[in-house]
């Protein structure tokens, strides 16, 4: 493909100030999409005058100059996503509000809304009228809502009930009244968090806690610009919100450590490629309002790898594919809509069965779901999926990890794998791989950029899973890095047809050229809007 025929970057429009000492605003926002490799079109809403020390002036441009600036791209170049920045006043604010309705009449547009109050330095920013604008017109239209905490108490009212709340209260108070459809309440300059820098999300897919390592720098001028601009551009890619912040927070993370004086104050923090596969930038995102991360390093090196996997539904299954050389078995049995009494017995029947069989084989059990019975039976590993771990609660999360089970955990995009993460799970599994009939997903196929980046990635090993019916994949899933490989329906009836050619593929594809990751993975779950 020719330079001329390659397919045009998603376009992202920062409706913001420009800042005179090139640390924030309309700077920031471009170094972060020059980060992500999207264009940005840097429409100037306010003039600063200001440097690393102090903002002497800040000058709002009038709205009509604001709209000729949106005038002129909006046939040529226009946005998959916008992010607004210090807007100035209530008359720029209500021209960002109508332009967005007139965008969305045509095609999806995302709005990121970073409500920059005050400046880092001191400066105030917004007044009651723009303050009004704001909550009437910005908030109801947001796709997302960048305030620190300061900024959403402001937002709220600055009553004394919300000066008082915590994040998660008043992430809810903005989207319920505002009817803001996610919040991510930023929190690097929340020093009371400790050795870790938390954010709070809140979003339809996931809440909880993003966290990393808070760094110790100075050189912070610019960070919440980033940070919304970070998120804009991985909405414009495509992502969920809660995806979107997860690659906001590496890219912000990554910034803040090239941070570096320019002047006397605090210096820009700079945002460059490469952070989305440095594996040091991948948070932790909690299950739920309890701070609780486990070990935000990688985990330590399994003692085997897990190659060829073969999830099975029966032990008689088990034991020939057990018979065929496979070494590590997933028992899968799904509960019935009404279990009863006989099912119950055939489960713990077929569970003891399996977990004996492995035992005499020296292979690696894990079993899906019933963790509880499966620990009662003495089986070493369970498998569980996303769902069926939030469903436990904090405590039960607690109970299983204290449980000294081996855990396998279903991760499908880059939340679940931040969360999953929490758990020190024994490995991660990416997928569907390729599109998958044995359940009904709303996961887009990982396919095999997804899957290598998976493996550069996870904090643990990876498991490949999902329409793998060939073994040509697994000779490519192999590729990728997988450290496991799951198959299924590929094994058949009697596995030790399947197996020789299947374990063939999965030493071919290791001895084989490793596939590259790419610099960021896709998207796999469909945003809506």
């Amino acid at each position: 493909m020719s330079a001329d025929a390659s397919p045009a970057r998603p376009v992202v429009w920062s409706i913001a100030g420009s800042d005179s000492g090139g640390g924030a605003g309309l700077a920031a926002d471009q170094r972060m999409a020059d980060a992500f490799g999207l264009h940005l079109c840097p429409v100037v809403a306010c003039v600063t005058a200001q440097s690393s020390v102090a903002v002497t002036r800040v000058e709002p441009l009038p709205a009509e100059l604001i709209e000729a600036q949106l005038l002129a791209l909006e046939g040529d170049m226009p946005p998959a996503a916008i992010k607004t920045g210090l807007l100035g006043g209530a008359a720029q604010v209500e021209v960002v509000a109508r332009w967005v309705d007139r965008l969305r009449a045509r095609g999806p547009v995302a709005l990121v809304v970073d409500p920059v109050l005050r400046s880092s330095t001191g400066a105030g920013f917004a007044d009651a009228a723009t303050l009004r604008a704001y909550r009437e017109l910005l908030l109801p239209r947001a796709t997302a809502l960048t305030p620190n905490r300061r900024e959403a108490v402001a937002l709220l009212g600055d009553g004394d009930d919300q000066a008082a709340a915590a994040a998660p209260a008043l992430g809810r108070a903005l989207r319920d009244g505002f009817n803001v459809r996610s919040v991510c309440i930023t929190g690097g300059d929340s020093l009371q968090d400790g050795a870790l820098a938390l954010d709070w999300l809140a979003t339809p897919n996931a809440q909880g806690w993003l966290a990393l390592p808070r760094l110790s720098t100075r050189h912070t001028h610019g960070t919440g610009c980033s940070f919304a601009t970070a998120l804009a551009c991985a909405l414009a890619l495509g992502f969920v919100e809660a995806d979107a912040a997860v690659l906001a927070k590496m890219a912000t993370t990554q910034a803040l450590r090239h941070g570096a004086a320019a002047g006397q104050g605090a210096g820009p923090v700079r945002a460059q490629p490469g952070f989305g596969l440095d594996r040091s930038l991948l948070p932790r995102l909690s299950w739920g309002e309890a701070a609780e991360f486990g070990a935000l390093a990688a985990a330590a090196d399994a003692p085997r790898r897990l190659d060829l996997y073969g999830i099975v539904d029966s032990a008689a299954l088990a034991r020939r594919t057990l018979d065929a050389g496979v070494r590590t078995l997933q028992l899968r049995i799904k509960t019935p809509a009404a279990p009863d009494a006989a099912w119950q017995a055939r489960l713990a029947d077929e569970m003891r069965d399996t977990i004996a069989a492995c035992r005499e084989a020296g292979a690696e059990l894990f079993v899906n779901d019933h963790w509880q019975l499966a620990r009662e039976l003495g089986a070493e590993g369970v498998h569980l999926g996303q769902e069926d771990l939030s469903a436990l609660g904090a405590e039960g999360r607690r109970a299983l990890r204290a449980s000294g089970l081996r855990l396998g955990i279903s991760t499908h995009s880059l939340w679940e794998l931040c969360r999953a993460a929490t758990l020190s799970p024994r490995y991660l599994a990416c997928g569907p791989v390729w599109p998958t009939l044995t359940k009904a997903m709303p996961w887009r196929p990982q396919g095999l950029d997804n899957l290598a980046w998976w493996c550069a990635m996870a904090p643990a090993p990876v498991v490949a899973i999902g329409g793998m019916l060939e073994a040509a994949q697994f000779e490519v899933a192999a590729r990728c890095g997988a450290d496991g490989l799951c198959a299924v329906r590929v094994l058949g009836a009697e596995p030790a047809r399947a197996v020789p050619g299947l374990e063939g593929a999965i030493r071919q594809g290791r001895e084989a050229a490793p596939l590259s990751p790419p610099a960021l993975p896709h998207a796999s779950l469909a945003r809506e809007g």
